[in-house]
Parts: C-alpha cells; structure tokens; sequence
C-alpha cells in the first residue's frame, strides 16, 4: 500500500492546515488574512499613526499578499506624503496533518512553503 504522502486521496485522507508560526505580536502589528475586513484595518492603522506611532508592520501571508499591499499603499496615498514604505518578503514553511478517514491509514505531516510580506510603513520628515 502507497503512503498517505504518494496518494492524498481526498476519501481516504484529510488535510488540516495548522496555524503558521507568528512574530511576536506587537500593538504596531497588523496581520492581514482574506477574511480580515479591510476598513476597520484602514482604521486601526490611522488610529495607531494618530496616537503617535510613527510605524507600523503590515504582513501577509500567501493569498492574503495582495491584500496586505494594497492597505500599505491606500495608507499611504491617503497620508498626504506623509508615510513611506519600506518591503520585504519571505518563504514561510507551514506544516499540514494528513489524517486518514478510515482505522486502515496512518497519520501524517506535510511541510510546504508559502510566500510571506512584511510591509514597514513609517512616518517621514516633511521639510516645510
């Protein structure tokens, strides 16, 4: 009999995501997630820059990339010039549980990589 790895048939086994590893969570981190609601994340980025931060770490994982660029950059249009930018990116190894539907399978794990965004966005210096 082939491994679950070799097979993944979807009757005879199931994939449970776990939760990927985090930073340290800070109050000047935002974790964007497709199901995150985009305006009260606008809102809670200007609320923490209103009470006086002045950065801010944005990041995203996988389908949630694009997401957590376009809240840096409507942040940042919206600011008048007054916020930057600075991006980085990373591979992400997360691990999956294949569990088997039946008493005849084993239990296993999976590891793969996701892509992964850090946006730093930051007040700058207007020189009047």
């Amino acid at each position: 009999m082939a491994s679950p790895m070799q097979t993944e048939d979807p009757v005879e086994f199931e994939v449970r995501k776990r939760l990927p590893p985090r930073l340290p969570r800070r109050k000047i981190d935002i974790y964007v997630t497709k199901k995150t609601n985009f305006n009260c994340q606008m809102a809670k980025c200007g609320k923490l820059f209103d009470e006086g931060e002045n950065e801010i770490y944005i990041h995203g994982l996988g389908a949630a990339v694009n997401r957590a660029i376009t809240l840096a950059l409507e942040l940042i249009e919206k600011s008048g010039g007054t916020l930057s930018q600075s991006v980085e990116t990373s591979s992400v190894r997360l691990t999956d549980d294949i569990e088997p539907l039946t008493d005849e399978g084993e239990h296993s794990t999976r590891t793969r990589t996701n892509s992964a965004i850090h946006i730093r966005v930051f007040k700058t210096e207007i020189n009047s």
